[in-house]
Protein backbone atom coordinates (compact mmCIF):
# COMPACT_ATOMS: atom_id res chain seq x y z
CA UNK A 1 0.00 0.00 0.00
CA UNK A 2 1.32 3.41 -0.94
CA UNK A 3 0.94 6.66 1.00
CA UNK A 4 -0.13 8.26 -2.28
CA UNK A 5 -3.13 6.01 -2.92
CA UNK A 6 -6.85 6.32 -2.32
CA UNK A 7 -6.90 3.07 -0.32
CA UNK A 8 -4.38 4.47 2.12
CA UNK A 9 -5.83 7.95 2.39
CA UNK A 10 -9.52 7.11 2.72
CA UNK A 11 -9.57 3.63 4.27
CA UNK A 12 -6.40 2.44 5.94
CA UNK A 13 -5.25 5.67 7.62
CA UNK A 14 -8.61 6.67 9.17
CA UNK A 15 -9.17 3.13 10.50
CA UNK A 16 -5.61 2.81 11.83
CA UNK A 17 -5.85 6.21 13.53
CA UNK A 18 -9.27 5.71 15.10
CA UNK A 19 -8.53 2.14 16.19
CA UNK A 20 -5.29 3.16 17.89
CA UNK A 21 -6.79 5.92 20.01
CA UNK A 22 -10.17 4.31 20.69
CA UNK A 23 -8.58 1.06 21.85
CA UNK A 24 -5.97 3.00 23.82
CA UNK A 25 -8.65 4.96 25.62
CA UNK A 26 -10.93 2.03 26.48
CA UNK A 27 -8.58 -0.95 26.73
CA UNK A 28 -5.20 0.60 27.52
CA UNK A 29 -1.74 0.90 25.96
CA UNK A 30 -1.28 -2.81 25.22
CA UNK A 31 -4.39 -2.93 23.06
CA UNK A 32 -3.35 0.22 21.18
CA UNK A 33 0.14 -1.15 20.52
CA UNK A 34 -1.22 -4.46 19.26
CA UNK A 35 -3.63 -2.66 16.99
CA UNK A 36 -0.77 -0.55 15.59
CA UNK A 37 1.29 -3.70 14.97
CA UNK A 38 -1.54 -5.52 13.20
CA UNK A 39 -2.33 -2.44 11.11
CA UNK A 40 1.34 -2.13 10.15
CA UNK A 41 1.55 -5.81 9.18
CA UNK A 42 -1.56 -5.39 7.03
CA UNK A 43 0.04 -2.33 5.45
CA UNK A 44 3.20 -4.32 4.67
CA UNK A 45 1.36 -7.43 3.48
CA UNK A 46 -0.77 -5.44 1.04
CA UNK A 47 1.93 -5.88 -1.63
CA UNK A 48 2.89 -9.52 -1.14
CA UNK A 49 1.46 -11.34 1.91
CA UNK A 50 3.97 -14.20 1.67
CA UNK A 51 6.79 -11.89 2.76
CA UNK A 52 5.06 -11.38 6.07
CA UNK A 53 6.62 -14.76 6.91
CA UNK A 54 10.11 -13.34 6.31
CA UNK A 55 9.36 -10.19 8.28
CA UNK A 56 7.87 -12.22 11.13
CA UNK A 57 10.85 -14.59 11.25
CA UNK A 58 13.27 -11.66 11.23
CA UNK A 59 11.42 -9.97 14.08
CA UNK A 60 11.15 -13.16 16.16
CA UNK A 61 14.80 -14.17 15.81
CA UNK A 62 16.16 -10.69 16.47
CA UNK A 63 13.88 -10.25 19.48
CA UNK A 64 15.15 -13.48 21.06
CA UNK A 65 18.79 -12.58 20.41
CA UNK A 66 18.23 -9.03 21.66
CA UNK A 67 16.56 -10.37 24.80
CA UNK A 68 19.60 -12.51 25.53
CA UNK A 69 21.99 -9.61 24.89
CA UNK A 70 19.95 -7.21 27.00
CA UNK A 71 19.79 -9.60 29.96
CA UNK A 72 23.59 -9.67 30.23
CA UNK A 73 25.79 -6.82 31.32
CA UNK A 74 26.92 -4.11 28.91
CA UNK A 75 29.46 -5.42 26.38
CA UNK A 76 29.43 -8.83 28.02
CA UNK A 77 32.07 -10.99 26.32
CA UNK A 78 30.07 -14.16 26.90
CA UNK A 79 27.22 -12.87 24.75
CA UNK A 80 29.34 -11.34 22.00
CA UNK A 81 29.08 -14.54 19.90
CA UNK A 82 25.31 -14.06 19.97
CA UNK A 83 25.76 -10.51 18.70
CA UNK A 84 28.02 -11.72 15.89
CA UNK A 85 25.56 -14.49 15.05
CA UNK A 86 22.63 -12.05 14.96
CA UNK A 87 24.41 -9.51 12.77
CA UNK A 88 25.68 -12.24 10.44
CA UNK A 89 22.20 -13.74 10.14
CA UNK A 90 20.71 -10.36 9.25
CA UNK A 91 23.41 -9.70 6.67
CA UNK A 92 22.96 -13.19 5.23
CA UNK A 93 19.24 -12.49 4.80
CA UNK A 94 19.96 -9.32 2.82
CA UNK A 95 22.76 -11.07 0.96
CA UNK A 96 20.54 -13.89 -0.26
CA UNK A 97 17.55 -11.85 -1.35
CA UNK A 98 19.39 -8.79 -2.64
CA UNK A 99 22.83 -9.87 -3.83
CA UNK A 100 22.77 -13.58 -4.69
CA UNK A 101 21.89 -13.01 -8.33
CA UNK A 102 24.39 -10.16 -8.65
CA UNK A 103 27.20 -12.23 -7.12
CA UNK A 104 26.50 -15.35 -9.19
CA UNK A 105 26.15 -13.28 -12.35
CA UNK A 106 29.58 -11.75 -11.82
CA UNK A 107 31.15 -15.12 -11.00
CA UNK A 108 29.68 -16.53 -14.20
CA UNK A 109 30.98 -13.56 -16.19
CA UNK A 110 34.52 -14.00 -14.86
CA UNK A 111 34.78 -17.80 -14.77
CA UNK A 112 32.16 -18.89 -17.32
CA UNK A 113 30.92 -21.30 -14.63
CA UNK A 114 27.27 -21.23 -15.60
CA UNK A 115 25.83 -21.26 -12.05
CA UNK A 116 22.06 -20.88 -11.90
CA UNK A 117 20.12 -18.83 -9.37
CA UNK A 118 16.32 -18.96 -9.24
CA UNK A 119 14.44 -15.72 -9.74
CA UNK A 120 14.35 -14.03 -6.36
CA UNK A 121 11.85 -11.25 -5.71
CA UNK A 122 13.34 -8.64 -3.41
CA UNK A 123 11.17 -8.38 -0.28
CA UNK A 124 9.92 -4.87 0.29
CA UNK A 125 11.91 -2.80 2.80
CA UNK A 126 14.32 -5.62 3.69
CA UNK A 127 17.28 -3.24 3.80
CA UNK A 128 15.50 -0.85 6.15
CA UNK A 129 14.05 -3.26 8.70
CA UNK A 130 17.24 -5.35 8.69
CA UNK A 131 19.57 -2.40 9.32
CA UNK A 132 17.23 -1.15 12.02
CA UNK A 133 17.43 -4.48 13.82
CA UNK A 134 21.21 -4.71 13.42
CA UNK A 135 21.43 -1.34 15.20
CA UNK A 136 19.12 -2.69 17.91
CA UNK A 137 21.29 -5.75 18.52
CA UNK A 138 24.46 -3.68 18.76
CA UNK A 139 22.80 -1.19 21.12
CA UNK A 140 21.42 -4.06 23.24
CA UNK A 141 24.91 -5.58 23.54
CA UNK A 142 26.29 -2.17 24.52
CA UNK A 143 23.66 -1.96 27.27
CA UNK A 144 21.97 1.09 25.73
CA UNK A 145 18.53 -0.50 25.16
CA UNK A 146 16.48 -3.34 26.57
CA UNK A 147 13.13 -4.70 25.41
CA UNK A 148 11.30 -7.68 26.91
CA UNK A 149 7.84 -7.05 25.48
CA UNK A 150 7.43 -8.77 22.11
CA UNK A 151 4.53 -6.58 20.93
CA UNK A 152 6.46 -3.39 21.68
CA UNK A 153 9.44 -4.76 19.79
CA UNK A 154 7.17 -5.57 16.84
CA UNK A 155 5.92 -1.99 16.86
CA UNK A 156 9.50 -0.69 16.89
CA UNK A 157 10.26 -2.65 13.71
CA UNK A 158 6.95 -2.41 11.85
CA UNK A 159 5.49 1.04 12.65
CA UNK A 160 4.01 1.74 9.23
CA UNK A 161 5.00 5.41 8.70
CA UNK A 162 8.69 4.42 8.56
CA UNK A 163 8.59 0.69 7.76
CA UNK A 164 9.03 0.79 3.99
CA UNK A 165 11.67 3.44 3.31
CA UNK A 166 12.81 4.81 6.63
CA UNK A 167 13.91 6.77 8.44
CA UNK A 168 16.07 4.13 10.12
CA UNK A 169 15.17 4.61 13.79
CA UNK A 170 16.71 3.60 17.10
CA UNK A 171 14.76 1.80 19.79
CA UNK A 172 15.79 4.37 22.40
CA UNK A 173 14.36 7.29 20.45
CA UNK A 174 11.05 5.62 19.53
CA UNK A 175 9.74 3.38 22.28
CA UNK A 176 9.80 5.90 25.16
CA UNK A 177 7.38 7.98 23.09
CA UNK A 178 4.91 5.10 22.82
CA UNK A 179 5.32 4.43 26.54
CA UNK A 180 4.25 7.92 27.59
CA UNK A 181 0.67 8.46 28.74
CA UNK A 182 0.27 11.34 26.26
CA UNK A 183 0.81 8.93 23.35
CA UNK A 184 -2.67 7.47 23.83
CA UNK A 185 -4.44 10.82 23.76
CA UNK A 186 -5.33 12.28 20.34
CA UNK A 187 -4.32 15.92 20.16
CA UNK A 188 -5.46 18.50 17.67
CA UNK A 189 -2.00 20.09 17.44
CA UNK A 190 -0.42 16.74 16.52
CA UNK A 191 -3.11 16.11 13.93
CA UNK A 192 -2.77 19.55 12.35
CA UNK A 193 1.05 19.47 12.31
CA UNK A 194 1.05 15.92 10.96
CA UNK A 195 -1.53 16.72 8.27
CA UNK A 196 0.47 19.77 7.19
CA UNK A 197 3.62 17.70 6.77
CA UNK A 198 1.74 14.88 5.06
CA UNK A 199 -0.04 16.99 2.45
CA UNK A 200 3.03 19.08 1.67
CA UNK A 201 4.87 15.80 1.11
CA UNK A 202 2.04 14.43 -1.04
CA UNK A 203 2.17 17.57 -3.18
CA UNK A 204 5.94 17.20 -3.66
CA UNK A 205 5.51 13.59 -4.73
CA UNK A 206 2.52 13.58 -7.06
CA UNK A 207 2.59 17.13 -8.44
CA UNK A 208 6.33 17.81 -8.65
CA UNK A 209 8.32 14.56 -8.64
CA UNK A 210 5.97 12.51 -10.81
CA UNK A 211 5.82 15.25 -13.46
CA UNK A 212 9.60 15.65 -13.46
CA UNK A 213 9.78 11.89 -14.10
CA UNK A 214 8.04 12.49 -17.43
CA UNK A 215 11.09 14.50 -18.49
CA UNK A 216 13.82 12.36 -16.93
CA UNK A 217 12.62 8.86 -17.83
CA UNK A 218 12.72 9.13 -21.66
CA UNK A 219 16.26 10.55 -21.58
CA UNK A 220 17.62 7.78 -19.36
CA UNK A 221 15.73 5.16 -21.40
CA UNK A 222 17.35 6.51 -24.57
CA UNK A 223 20.77 6.43 -22.92
CA UNK A 224 20.30 2.82 -21.77
CA UNK A 225 19.17 1.90 -25.30
CA UNK A 226 22.43 3.26 -26.69
CA UNK A 227 20.98 6.23 -28.54
CA UNK A 228 23.41 9.14 -29.03
CA UNK A 229 22.50 12.21 -26.99
CA UNK A 230 23.33 15.88 -27.39
CA UNK A 231 24.46 18.33 -24.72
CA UNK A 232 21.13 19.93 -23.83
CA UNK A 233 19.16 16.69 -24.04
CA UNK A 234 21.55 14.84 -21.74
CA UNK A 235 21.65 17.62 -19.19
CA UNK A 236 17.87 17.99 -19.32
CA UNK A 237 17.52 14.35 -18.26
CA UNK A 238 20.14 14.60 -15.50
CA UNK A 239 18.70 17.82 -14.09
CA UNK A 240 15.13 16.51 -14.23
CA UNK A 241 16.11 13.35 -12.36
CA UNK A 242 18.11 15.37 -9.83
CA UNK A 243 14.97 17.36 -9.04
CA UNK A 244 12.66 14.33 -9.29
CA UNK A 245 14.65 12.39 -6.71
CA UNK A 246 14.85 15.46 -4.48
CA UNK A 247 11.10 16.05 -4.39
CA UNK A 248 10.29 12.32 -4.30
CA UNK A 249 12.47 11.57 -1.28
CA UNK A 250 11.69 14.89 0.38
CA UNK A 251 7.98 14.21 -0.15
CA UNK A 252 8.22 10.71 1.29
CA UNK A 253 10.19 11.97 4.30
CA UNK A 254 7.61 14.68 5.01
CA UNK A 255 4.75 12.18 4.71
CA UNK A 256 6.43 9.65 7.01
CA UNK A 257 7.18 12.26 9.68
CA UNK A 258 3.68 13.70 9.31
CA UNK A 259 1.95 10.35 9.67
CA UNK A 260 3.92 9.53 12.80
CA UNK A 261 3.17 12.95 14.27
CA UNK A 262 -0.56 12.33 13.84
CA UNK A 263 -0.05 9.46 16.29
CA UNK A 264 1.87 11.71 18.66
CA UNK A 265 5.27 10.29 17.68
CA UNK A 266 8.22 12.30 16.38
CA UNK A 267 10.40 10.42 13.91
CA UNK A 268 13.99 11.50 13.34
CA UNK A 269 14.57 14.01 10.58
CA UNK A 270 15.82 12.32 7.42
CA UNK A 271 16.05 15.06 4.79
CA UNK A 272 17.11 18.68 5.24
CA UNK A 273 17.54 20.67 2.02
CA UNK A 274 20.59 18.73 0.77
CA UNK A 275 20.99 20.81 -2.39
CA UNK A 276 21.87 23.77 -0.17
CA UNK A 277 25.00 21.87 0.84
CA UNK A 278 28.25 23.80 0.41
CA UNK A 279 30.39 20.65 0.23
CA UNK A 280 29.91 16.89 0.05
CA UNK A 281 30.31 16.42 3.82
CA UNK A 282 27.49 18.90 4.30
CA UNK A 283 25.44 17.04 1.68
CA UNK A 284 25.62 13.78 3.66
CA UNK A 285 24.58 15.63 6.80
CA UNK A 286 21.37 16.52 4.99
CA UNK A 287 20.59 13.59 2.63
CA UNK A 288 19.17 10.37 4.10
CA UNK A 289 20.41 11.51 7.48
CA UNK A 290 19.51 8.33 9.36
CA UNK A 291 21.34 6.12 6.85
CA UNK A 292 24.38 8.41 7.20
CA UNK A 293 24.08 8.05 10.97
CA UNK A 294 23.89 4.26 10.71
CA UNK A 295 26.90 4.03 8.40
CA UNK A 296 28.88 6.35 10.67
CA UNK A 297 28.01 4.67 13.98
CA UNK A 298 27.97 1.02 12.92
CA UNK A 299 30.52 0.88 10.10
CA UNK A 300 32.82 3.91 9.82
CA UNK A 301 33.58 4.28 13.54
CA UNK A 302 34.03 0.49 14.15
CA UNK A 303 36.45 0.46 11.19
CA UNK A 304 38.53 3.01 13.09
CA UNK A 305 36.96 6.25 11.92
CA UNK A 306 39.53 9.03 11.98
CA UNK A 307 41.42 7.62 14.97
CA UNK A 308 44.13 5.70 13.11
CA UNK A 309 45.77 8.28 10.91
CA UNK A 310 44.87 10.17 7.79
CA UNK A 311 45.40 7.37 5.26
CA UNK A 312 43.30 4.92 7.30
CA UNK A 313 40.60 7.57 7.67
CA UNK A 314 40.34 8.00 3.92
CA UNK A 315 40.31 4.24 3.40
CA UNK A 316 37.51 3.93 5.96
CA UNK A 317 35.54 6.62 4.13
CA UNK A 318 35.91 4.78 0.83
CA UNK A 319 34.87 1.43 2.34
CA UNK A 320 31.87 3.00 4.07
CA UNK A 321 30.60 4.80 0.99
CA UNK A 322 31.14 1.86 -1.39
CA UNK A 323 29.18 -0.39 0.96
CA UNK A 324 26.60 2.37 1.35
CA UNK A 325 26.27 2.43 -2.43
CA UNK A 326 25.92 -1.34 -2.56
CA UNK A 327 23.21 -1.12 0.13
CA UNK A 328 21.09 0.76 -2.40
CA UNK A 329 21.15 -2.05 -4.92
CA UNK A 330 22.97 -5.03 -6.42
CA UNK A 331 24.54 -3.24 -9.36
CA UNK A 332 27.96 -1.96 -10.36
CA UNK A 333 26.31 1.41 -10.94
CA UNK A 334 25.58 1.67 -7.21
CA UNK A 335 29.13 0.58 -6.38
CA UNK A 336 30.47 3.31 -8.66
CA UNK A 337 28.05 5.84 -7.15
CA UNK A 338 29.25 4.95 -3.65
CA UNK A 339 32.87 5.05 -4.77
CA UNK A 340 32.36 8.48 -6.32
CA UNK A 341 30.98 9.82 -3.06
CA UNK A 342 33.79 8.20 -1.13
CA UNK A 343 36.25 9.94 -3.44
CA UNK A 344 34.34 13.21 -3.09
CA UNK A 345 34.60 12.97 0.70
CA UNK A 346 38.34 12.29 0.57
CA UNK A 347 38.89 15.27 -1.74
CA UNK A 348 36.66 17.40 0.51
CA UNK A 349 38.73 16.58 3.59
CA UNK A 350 41.99 17.21 1.74
CA UNK A 351 40.66 20.54 0.45
CA UNK A 352 39.60 21.64 3.93
CA UNK A 353 43.18 21.16 5.10
CA UNK A 354 44.48 23.84 2.72
CA UNK A 355 41.49 26.19 2.25
CA UNK A 356 39.50 28.16 4.79
CA UNK A 357 35.87 28.94 3.82
CA UNK A 358 35.25 32.58 2.93
CA UNK A 359 31.55 32.59 3.85
CA UNK A 360 30.70 35.33 1.37
CA UNK A 361 27.50 35.19 -0.66
CA UNK A 362 29.39 34.54 -3.88
CA UNK A 363 31.63 31.87 -2.34
CA UNK A 364 28.62 30.08 -0.81
CA UNK A 365 26.85 30.17 -4.19
CA UNK A 366 29.92 28.82 -5.98
CA UNK A 367 30.38 26.09 -3.36
CA UNK A 368 26.74 25.05 -3.71
CA UNK A 369 27.00 24.88 -7.49
CA UNK A 370 30.19 22.81 -7.44
CA UNK A 371 28.70 20.44 -4.86
CA UNK A 372 25.46 20.10 -6.83
CA UNK A 373 27.40 19.40 -10.04
CA UNK A 374 29.32 16.59 -8.32
CA UNK A 375 26.08 15.16 -6.91
CA UNK A 376 24.43 15.27 -10.34
CA UNK A 377 27.28 13.30 -11.90
CA UNK A 378 26.74 10.69 -9.21
CA UNK A 379 22.98 10.59 -9.80
CA UNK A 380 23.69 9.60 -13.41
CA UNK A 381 25.07 6.23 -12.23
CA UNK A 382 22.40 6.00 -9.51
CA UNK A 383 19.54 6.28 -12.02
CA UNK A 384 20.79 4.57 -15.18
CA UNK A 385 19.78 0.92 -15.57
CA UNK A 386 23.15 -0.06 -17.05
CA UNK A 387 26.74 1.10 -16.81
CA UNK A 388 26.78 1.68 -20.57
CA UNK A 389 23.68 3.83 -20.22
CA UNK A 390 25.31 6.04 -17.56
CA UNK A 391 28.48 6.43 -19.63
CA UNK A 392 26.43 7.15 -22.76
CA UNK A 393 24.55 9.87 -20.91
CA UNK A 394 27.75 11.45 -19.60
CA UNK A 395 29.18 11.21 -23.12
CA UNK A 396 26.16 13.19 -24.31
CA UNK A 397 26.83 15.98 -21.79
CA UNK A 398 30.02 16.69 -23.75
CA UNK A 399 28.36 16.86 -27.17
CA UNK A 400 28.08 20.62 -27.75
CA UNK A 401 26.13 22.22 -30.61
CA UNK A 402 27.90 21.97 -33.97
CA UNK A 403 27.31 25.67 -34.61
CA UNK A 404 29.77 26.50 -31.81
CA UNK A 405 32.65 24.90 -33.70
CA UNK A 406 35.20 27.54 -34.61
CA UNK A 407 33.44 30.23 -32.58
CA UNK A 408 34.80 29.72 -29.08
CA UNK A 409 38.25 31.17 -29.67
CA UNK A 410 40.98 30.03 -27.27
CA UNK A 411 38.48 27.99 -25.20
CA UNK A 412 37.71 25.55 -28.00
CA UNK A 413 41.03 23.67 -28.10
CA UNK A 414 41.12 22.91 -24.34
CA UNK A 415 37.49 21.74 -24.48
CA UNK A 416 38.27 19.40 -27.37
CA UNK A 417 41.37 18.15 -25.54
CA UNK A 418 39.31 16.95 -22.56
CA UNK A 419 36.72 15.21 -24.74
CA UNK A 420 34.10 17.78 -25.76
CA UNK A 421 32.67 17.38 -29.26
CA UNK A 422 30.78 19.75 -31.54
CA UNK A 423 28.21 17.46 -33.16
CA UNK A 424 24.91 18.33 -31.50
CA UNK A 425 21.96 20.54 -32.51
CA UNK A 426 21.53 24.13 -31.42
CA UNK A 427 19.51 25.02 -28.32
CA UNK A 428 15.78 24.47 -28.93
CA UNK A 429 12.75 26.09 -27.38
CA UNK A 430 12.39 23.01 -25.18
CA UNK A 431 15.96 23.42 -24.00
CA UNK A 432 15.38 27.09 -23.17
CA UNK A 433 12.24 26.23 -21.23
CA UNK A 434 14.07 23.47 -19.35
CA UNK A 435 16.88 25.86 -18.42
CA UNK A 436 14.38 28.40 -17.10
CA UNK A 437 12.64 25.71 -15.04
CA UNK A 438 15.97 24.50 -13.67
CA UNK A 439 16.96 27.98 -12.53
CA UNK A 440 13.52 28.44 -11.00
CA UNK A 441 13.60 25.17 -9.07
CA UNK A 442 17.18 25.84 -7.98
CA UNK A 443 16.00 29.10 -6.42
CA UNK A 444 13.16 27.17 -4.72
CA UNK A 445 15.40 24.52 -3.15
CA UNK A 446 17.92 27.14 -2.09
CA UNK A 447 15.75 29.94 -0.76
CA UNK A 448 12.26 28.61 0.07
CA UNK A 449 12.12 27.35 3.67
CA UNK A 450 11.80 23.58 3.99
CA UNK A 451 9.02 21.97 6.01
CA UNK A 452 11.12 21.63 9.16
CA UNK A 453 11.98 25.32 9.02
CA UNK A 454 8.34 26.26 8.43
CA UNK A 455 7.24 24.30 11.52
CA UNK A 456 10.42 24.73 13.57
CA UNK A 457 8.70 26.25 16.62
CA UNK A 458 6.56 23.07 16.91
CA UNK A 459 9.52 20.65 16.72
CA UNK A 460 7.96 18.40 14.05
CA UNK A 461 10.77 15.81 14.10
CA UNK A 462 13.69 14.60 16.17
CA UNK A 463 16.96 16.28 15.24
CA UNK A 464 19.54 13.81 13.97
CA UNK A 465 22.18 16.48 13.56
CA UNK A 466 22.33 20.19 14.31
CA UNK A 467 20.10 21.99 11.83
CA UNK A 468 20.86 25.45 10.56
CA UNK A 469 17.35 26.89 10.56
CA UNK A 470 17.01 30.51 9.48
CA UNK A 471 20.77 31.16 9.60
CA UNK A 472 21.15 29.76 6.09
CA UNK A 473 21.70 32.41 3.43
CA UNK A 474 18.51 33.78 1.92
CA UNK A 475 16.05 31.77 4.05
CA UNK A 476 15.68 33.83 7.21
CA UNK A 477 13.85 36.85 5.83
CA UNK A 478 11.16 34.80 4.07
CA UNK A 479 10.89 32.38 6.99
CA UNK A 480 9.92 35.16 9.39
CA UNK A 481 6.97 35.95 7.14
CA UNK A 482 5.65 32.47 6.34
CA UNK A 483 6.34 30.33 9.42
CA UNK A 484 3.54 27.84 9.98
CA UNK A 485 0.96 28.54 12.64
CA UNK A 486 -2.66 27.45 13.19
CA UNK A 487 -4.32 30.24 11.22
CA UNK A 488 -7.01 30.70 8.56
CA UNK A 489 -4.35 31.65 5.98
CA UNK A 490 -2.41 28.45 6.52
CA UNK A 491 -5.63 26.41 6.61
CA UNK A 492 -6.60 27.75 3.18
CA UNK A 493 -3.08 27.22 1.82
CA UNK A 494 -2.98 23.67 3.09
CA UNK A 495 -6.43 23.03 1.62
CA UNK A 496 -5.19 24.07 -1.82
CA UNK A 497 -2.06 21.91 -1.47
CA UNK A 498 -4.12 18.90 -0.29
CA UNK A 499 -6.66 19.37 -3.10
CA UNK A 500 -3.89 19.50 -5.72
CA UNK A 501 -2.22 16.42 -4.25
CA UNK A 502 -5.35 14.27 -3.94
CA UNK A 503 -6.67 15.16 -7.38
CA UNK A 504 -3.28 14.37 -8.92
CA UNK A 505 -3.57 10.72 -7.86
CA UNK A 506 -4.69 9.69 -11.32
CA UNK A 507 -1.74 7.35 -11.75
CA UNK A 508 -0.25 6.02 -8.53
CA UNK A 509 3.53 5.58 -8.60
CA UNK A 510 5.94 4.17 -6.04
CA UNK A 511 8.42 6.30 -4.19
CA UNK A 512 11.90 5.93 -5.66
CA UNK A 513 13.42 4.73 -2.39
CA UNK A 514 10.93 1.85 -2.15
CA UNK A 515 13.18 -0.15 -4.48
CA UNK A 516 15.93 -0.23 -1.87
Amino acid sequence: MLFNSFEFLFAFLPLAYLGYFVLGRWLGADAAIRWAVLASLFFYGWWEPVYLLLLGASIGINFLIGEKLGAAGPRDKATKPWLIFGVALNLASIGFFKYAGFLVGNVNAVSDAGFQVPDIVLPLAISFFTFQQIAYLVDAWRGEVREYDFWRYCLFVTFFPQLIAGPIVHHREMMPQFASAAALTPRLDNLSIGATLFFIGLFKKVVLADNLALVATPVFAAADAGQPLAFFEAWRGIVAYTLQLYFDFSGYSDMAVGLARMFGVRLPMNFYSPYRAVNIVDFWRRWHMTLSRFLRDYLYIPLGGNRKGRVRRYLNLMITMVLGGLWHGASWNFVIWGGLHGGYLVVNHLWQRVWRPLNRWWSVTLARLVTLFAVMIGWTFFRAETLDGALNLLHGTMNLPATLSGRLGPVEAPLAAIGFRFEGPWVSATDQTSLAWFVGWLLVVWFVPNTYELLRRYRPALAVRHTLGDTEPGVGALLRRVSWRPSPAWAWALGVVAFAGVFSLTQVSEFLYFQF
